[in-house]
């Protein structure tokens, strides 16, 4: 009998216009965590929607517990024993969180001869199972009431109550707080010790080392290799991802930031458990962090001064006037952006092409007449913008949502980029990209600001933020807890703040 609970050997598949694997393998011990790197586009999601039914493979042969498997659907794979939490999460916000995780396979109860759902059954499992892993949910609560990192949680929740034997986690921590990935590890921890295979996707280097038994990196679609993960260091790991050593992590700090150019007072919420006095100030070629802990409130913060969420009382300063934002269209033409936290959900237009999700915003700058677009003009702006961010695509016509999550990021960058903005916010910017994908990030930001732009950038990673920014505001429970800058800038510095209010 084979060691493998798993076995992919030369998998290979293709879309029109780009060869996504080339002869990909990826071999998983029972009872291990089995990490799969490389940047984005290396290959990694789509080799795990063949496992999982999503994409039919082109070529090769996957073996699960020592039999050839030809998985036709996501359902026939959940049959057998394989689930995933998958990068973009689906969620039915309207349904309860019992549910979502029953979804396709609700108990049932006969009745004069009739099936219906067992309601009761169902929510009684799904508390069980709630209780179990340690989340603190109702399961007859609304879906759409949780926030985004709960989702995660109750998608996670949905991959283990399904029994599975080879469980796939593709960047499950992305919007996960400290203390909800420690309940993650927990759980992966205990589905490792039941014999579960659980092959784990993730750009976080510490997750990786902390929590892998095994790790596999791929590379432009390709088999890199598989080691021990004892063996490996943060930097291996980075030079076997990228095929070449990288040094600096962050770009050098140089701006010399001037006059005040963007300013927040007294900014408070509707919401009365939302944000509250906040007041800050940015300087022309700045970049001011903001940091927190999840719930925060910084992502709403972010969204009421672009527009999005109603305020009861504040003022907003740029170059000196008051400007009036009541929606979206009002910050924008005051030369505001927002990179939106959630890509999916906020970010992306993903029937529609990497043109038009650049274009979008800028539209009305490349008239012809009042009343005809420049077409030529638009192309040379997108493909101006995928040179300049190296946008992984097949074409400048190819739907958005055939791209890769970080693929996808850059594009949405790339459309703020097209409007030259003078405030532009950047609600967790590197969110599911990779170390090097990155690290262009990092330098178009710096670039920026070199140029006189103001920057805000809401991240959760305390290391991008003291890496990046020239000041941090630390957010706590919905107010400002305090500002950092300079020797003051550490880790211990920023969670002190991040805890004061608690």
């Amino acid at each position: 009998m084979s060691e493998y609970l798993l076995e992919m050997t030369d998998i290979s598949k293709s879309f029109p216009g780009v060869k996504a694997l080339d002869n990909a393998c990826l071999r998983l011990r029972p009872g291990t965590v089995h990490a799969l790197m490389g940047e984005n586009g290396a290959g990694k999601s789509t080799l795990m929607k063949c496992l999982f039914g999503v994409y039919t493979r082109d070529s090769g042969t996957i073996l699960y517990e020592g039999e050839p498997l030809n998985v036709h659907n996501t359902h026939d794979a959940l049959v057998r024993g394989i689930a995933m939490v998958q990068q973009e999460l689906q969620p039915i916000p309207d349904r309860s969180i019992a549910e979502n995780i029953y979804c396709g396979k609700y108990p049932v109860k006969k009745y004069l001869g009739m099936k219906f759902v067992d309601h009761k059954k169902m929510n009684e499992d799904t508390q069980a199972l709630l209780d179990r892993l340690n989340m603190p949910f109702d399961a007859k609560q609304k879906l759409g009431t949780l926030s985004a990192s709960q989702m995660q949680l109750v998608e996670i929740a949905k991959a283990v109550s399904n029994n599975a034997k080879v469980v796939i986690m593709d960047e499950p921590t992305s919007s996960l707080s400290l203390k909800e990935v420690d309940t993650l590890f927990d759980i992966i921890r205990t589905l490792r010790d039941q014999g579960c295979g659980i092959i784990y996707i993730s750009h976080k280097m510490q997750e990786i080392l902390e929590i892998s038994d095994e790790v596999t990196i791929m590379r432009d679609g390709q088999y890199i290799g598989t080691w021990p993960a004892s063996e490996l260091s943060t930097d291996d790991i980075i030079t076997k991802m990228v095929g070449r050593e990288l040094t600096d992590l962050y770009p050098p700090k140089i701006s010399s930031p001037g006059e005040v150019a963007f300013e927040v007072t007294d900014y408070t919420s509707i919401d009365p458990k939302s944000f509250k006095d906040v007041s800050f100030s940015v300087r022309e070629g700045e970049i001011l962090g903001v940091g927190g802990l999840v719930g925060a409130q910084r992502t709403e913060l972010m969204e009421a001064i672009f527009g999005l969420r109603s305020h009861t009382t504040g003022e907003i300063k740029l170059h000196g006037k008051t400007i009036k934002i009541a929606s979206p269209t009002d910050a924008i033409s005051n030369g505001i952006a927002l990179l939106t936290e959630d890509r999916r959900g906020s970010g992306i237009f993903g029937v529609l092409s990497v043109e038009d999700n650049i274009s979008v915003a800028s539209l009305r700058d490349y008239l012809k007449f009042r009343a005809f677009l420049d077409e030529k003009a638009l192309a040379e702006l997108t493909e101006e913008n995928i040179g300049k961010l190296s946008i992984k695509t097949p074409s400048t016509k190819t739907q958005i949502q055939n791209l890769s999550g970080g693929n996808q990021q850059k594009v949405i960058v790339s459309r703020w980029l097209a409007k030259d903005p003078d405030i532009l916010i950047m609600d967790e910017p590197t969110r599911g990209i990779d170390v090097g994908a990155k690290y262009e990030i990092y330098c178009i930001i710096r670039d920026l600001a070199r140029e006189g732009k103001s920057i805000i950038m809401v991240s959760s990673e305390m290391g991008e933020l003291i890496g990046v920014a020239d000041r941090i505001m630390v957010m706590c429970d919905g107010r400002v807890s305090g500002f950092v800058s300079g020797d003051d800038m550490n880790q211990e510095k920023i969670m002190e703040l991040a805890v004061s209010f608690m």
